[in-house]
């Protein structure tokens, strides 16, 4: 067997033990988000913006998922650069004004490391202006090094909800050559991510409401013209 299957396998059923009592106050936020016609922003920095874009107008994702994908917080225009603005105090603010997000929204905010200013003062901020904040990161890592926010908290202290994604420190799970590799965050936040969306549905349907979901644009018979009229406005891309 490969040594990074070999761990894989034995981390995400690690990910699911360690959020079994989490997850389902989660995914009832998500189902609340879906039948109160609300919508869920992600923001992941880094690469953590991948778990946003994973939950975003996708083949089987939820309609009302909107992520925060502004150049600043991914690798587009620059990995040095992307990781200096991640830093940087006050940038939330500026992400945050240039979102349509609604009261009642629900904030998803995800980063490994939960030590830097932009992923927790945009939580801090949700928190102020009265929204529930689901938090994705890595307990492990997180608690090892010191916060870069000038409150010293890190994303973890701000959550109203907590997921741990269960990463080793450095983020691989293998070591070649004396060196951390094989990186596991973005598969842990998928997965969490996949299982929110999966299990709100079922919890939706159950109260009466059916859910509205993307179907892929690639399977003849199939468009998402009724999907996106309804979000229309409050999915930036439009």
């Amino acid at each position: 067997m490969f040594d990074y299957i070999t761990q894989l396998q034995n981390r995400i059923e690690m990910l699911i033990e360690r959020n079994l009592t989490p997850m389902p106050l989660a995914a009832q936020w998500f189902a609340d988000a879906i039948i109160d016609d609300q919508m869920i922003h992600i923001l992941g920095t880094g690469h953590s913006h991948m778990i946003g874009l994973e939950g975003f107008i996708r083949a089987g994702g939820l309609g009302n998922i909107n992520a925060v994908l502004d150049s600043t917080v991914t690798t587009a225009d620059g990995a040095l650069r992307s990781s200096a603005l991640e830093k940087l105090p006050g940038l939330a603010a500026i992400l945050w004004a240039e979102q349509p997000i609604a009261a009642g929204d629900l904030i998803v905010v995800i980063s490994n490391s939960g030590r830097n200013a932009l992923p927790i003062e945009f939580a801090l901020l949700a928190k102020e202006k009265g929204h529930r904040v689901i938090v994705i990161t890595s307990v492990e890592q997180s608690s090892q090094n010191p916060s870069r926010h000038h409150s010293g908290q890190k994303l973890m202290d701000v959550a109203d909800l907590l997921l741990d994604n269960c990463v080793p420190p450095g983020d691989g799970l293998c070591e070649v050559n004396q060196q951390v590799t094989g990186a596991f965050s973005t598969i842990a936040g998928c997965v969490l991510i996949n299982t929110l969306v999966v299990e709100s549905q079922k919890i939706a349907l159950a109260q009466g409401v059916t859910p509205k979901i993307f179907s892929s644009q690639n399977v003849d018979g199939f468009n998402n013209d009724a999907v996106y009229r309804h979000f229309r406005g409050r999915l930036k891309s439009m």
